[in-house]
């Protein structure tokens, strides 16, 4: 069992940055490839970055690659989601969710956090 929970959402303008949190609780957190995924209303949610296990495995989406840094610190039982370059359609509700591999779909993550607001305004 893993419990996951966000922080660092806020509201930022165009170009700014932010650093999402994700701190989990459990003895598997470990070994749980994590992942980032955002919804913006009406729309379906999308992976945004996901990270192995060992870390050693990160992918990205092709709209934030190069921009947004996926990391992991196995110490502080926390993932990261470093965002610069904002943009307004990155808008969304961003969500941590863990999983037993590095996927890029929603069902291979099994674990969920309650999701954090981005905003960012033009």
């Amino acid at each position: 069992q893993v419990q996951l929970v966000e922080s660092g959402g806020g509201l930022v303008q165009a170009g700014d940055s932010l650093r999402l949190s994700c701190a989990a609780s459990g003895r598997t957190f470990s070994s749980s490839a994590m992942g980032w995924f955002r919804q913006a209303p009406g729309k379906e949610r999308e992976l945004v970055a996901t990270i192995s296990g060992s870390g050693g495995y990160t992918f990205y989406a092709g709209s934030v690659r190069g921009r947004f840094t996926i990391s992991r610190d196995t110490a502080k039982n926390t993932v990261y989601l470093q965002m610069n370059s904002l943009k307004p359609e990155e808008t969304a509700v961003y969500y941590c969710a863990a999983g037993w591999f590095a996927a890029q779909v929603t069902g291979s993550y099994a674990y969920w956090g309650q999701g954090t607001q981005v905003t960012v305004s033009s």
